[in-house]
């Protein structure tokens, strides 16, 4: 796919690796709708960065994605404003520490709400749209669904069931539209963890260090512009899951 002039939606766009998405997607000339739910000012920001690196357009869009009505709205909102959607990239996601003696069914249903349903709900809005013309979907997994732990195990479930999805629409939307997954390592860690947190895993990682959100934003740009992959996934981690 030539990316340039694109529409793109990003979910999750206004922080963090989503936002990194956003800004290399941007910088390939694509347009690109910044989805945030409660992140406004984050969101703003990425426009304002969207636009700096050379966005021919962006603009932002909220929506809560446990709320499948809001997942039509929001797709169908971006097309009317864009005029057209090309890529989707189901990046929104939270990672919650849920130890198993006390996780609540409410924190299940809202993890699985929106790391797992909320994907699959986008997906089946943009496949509306992308059908006559086509499109591509890249969903961001997470290494959790290739390992297990302990303490975040619907987190991993979830990222488990994204994978299975990805390779379940690939086959489903083929040949008209390409649906693939980015399986982020030691990227960007959760806020509350600590340096020595982040020293252990740079010594269990093959290549000694810590990655970036940059270089989750490099392997979407790869899926999008390598337009004989459908059904696979990209892992980014370092070789961790070599371990």
């Amino acid at each position: 796919m030539e990316l340039a002039g694109r529409v793109v939606l990003v979910t999750g766009a206004g922080r963090r690796v989503g936002r990194a998405i956003a800004l290399g997607l941007a910088a390939k000339g694509m347009r690109v709708a910044v989805h945030y739910h409660a992140s406004a000012d984050e969101a703003e920001e990425s426009v304002r960065l969207a636009r700096a690196v050379g966005a021919p357009d962006a603009w932002s869009t909220r929506a809560d994605l446990r709320d499948t009505a809001a997942i039509a709205r929001l797709v169908d909102g971006v097309v009317e404003r864009g005029g057209a959607l090309d890529v989707l990239v189901n990046s929104a996601a939270e990672m919650r520490k849920t130890p198993f003696d006390s996780v609540s069914p409410k924190e299940w249903d809202d993890i699985m709400a929106l790391n797992m349903r909320s994907p699959f709900f986008c997906s089946q809005a943009a496949a509306r749209h992308m059908a006559a013309r086509g499109g591509v979907i890249v969903n961001i997994a997470d290494l959790a669904a290739l390992e297990t732990w302990p303490d975040y195990i619907p987190h991993g479930i979830s990222k488990a069931g994204v994978m299975q999805m990805t390779r379940a629409l690939a086959r489903k939307l083929a040949p008209k539209i390409r649906v693939n997954a980015v399986v982020p390592g030691a990227v960007l860690l959760p806020e509350h963890w600590t340096s020595e947190d982040a020293d252990k895993l740079v010594r269990t990682t093959p290549l000694a260090r810590l990655g970036a959100p940059e270089d989750v934003a490099r392997a979407v740009v790869y899926l999008l512009e390598a337009d004989y992959v459908t059904g696979d996934a990209v892992v980014v981690d370092g070789g961790r899951h070599l371990r």
